[in-house]
């Protein structure tokens, strides 16, 4: 059975289902070419779980979804699930450290979702950018004073906090 026929026949919760994935993918890294597959052809519900699987294992090893980079790309700024948005910026900033080139690509599409009427989507896109400009010193001059501008206009108290923590980060 595939990674798309478990979610729709399961009868678990989302949580549950991304736990059980995201498991399933640290003992199974092959499952990777199932993810990117129900990536392409899964609802947007099963594109969250996805997502939010891939988040969930990139805390702690963001090497696994570096065959992922260009899909998880793809999504950040995609439009029918702002879950699908956020799990993709998050994932950015899970992988920003090994790989600050290939997050540093990502910076003008995740710019798009600080305009976000979303907050998480705004959080997430904050955190991303944060996490970028802390690991890749060539983006870092043009970032820093973005994200300034960004915190300035966010009218809302936990994305700003995220911009300070990063700028705070940066300034050591």
């Amino acid at each position: 059975m595939n990674i798309l026929e478990g979610i729709r026949k399961s009868k678990k919760n989302s949580k549950q289902l991304l736990v059980e994935i995201a498991t399933a993918i640290k003992k199974d890294p092959k499952l990777i070419e199932q993810i990117k597959e129900g990536l392409k052809k899964g609802s947007k519900t099963e594109k969250g779980i996805l997502m939010e699987s891939l988040e969930y294992v990139t805390k702690d090893d963001p090497a696994i979804v570096e065959k992922l980079l260009n899909t998880i790309t793809d999504f950040i700024n995609y439009k029918d699930s702002p879950r699908v948005r956020w799990e993709a910026a998050r994932i950015i900033a899970n992988v920003s450290a090994k790989y600050p080139k290939e997050a540093g690509k990502v910076v003008d599409k995740l710019f798009l979702n600080t305009n976000d009427k979303g907050t998480v989507v705004r959080w997430s896109a904050a955190y991303a950018l944060g996490k970028i400009a802390r690991y890749n010193l060539n983006s870092r001059t043009n970032l820093v004073p973005k994200i300034e501008a960004f915190l300035k206009k966010e009218q809302n108290s936990g994305v700003k906090n995220v911009y300070l923590k990063a700028l705070m980060a940066i300034s050591k």
